[in-house]
């Protein structure tokens, strides 16, 4: 999956997330998760973005933990929506496996920038004679 279809599956999740939040009840546990719901499910959409822009290898993997700790966030509050059969399973269970899929995404993607050598800032001529002697 590439950069552009990545932000547009985030986005559409975020997207998704806002009207599962408009759809709970307002009652005092439906309100509180349907904040916390919002805030980490569109975190996901907006970090994924600003990971998009890391100005360093070092700010990749710290954006990359960011968008995946949001993403296991989004878990968190999905199950809770579960567990308290605020909106039914069936409608949430989509969103959960796709916060899942995100997550694993986010993991994967750290793991393989944390383990890859760093590359070297400087621009090497392997022809020059001053270098490479």
């Amino acid at each position: 999956m590439n950069e552009h279809e990545m932000k547009q599956r985030t986005k559409k999740f975020a997207l998704r997330i806002l009207d599962l939040a408009d759809a709970l009840p307002h009652t005092r546990s439906g309100n509180v998760i349907a904040g916390q719901i919002v805030r980490s499910g569109t975190s996901v959409a907006a970090n994924y973005r600003a990971l998009c822009r890391a100005k360093s290898r070092a700010d990749f993997i710290n954006k990359t933990c960011i968008v995946e700790e949001e993403a296991d966030e989004s878990c968190f509050w999905l199950e809770l929506l579960i567990d308290r059969d605020l909106l039914g399973a069936r409608r949430v269970q989509p969103l959960l496996k796709e916060a899942n899929e995100l997550t694993a995404i986010f993991v994967a993607s750290r793991k393989t920038a944390v383990s890859r050598p760093a590359r070297r800032n400087r621009i090497e001529n392997r022809k020059s004679k001053i270098e490479n002697q």
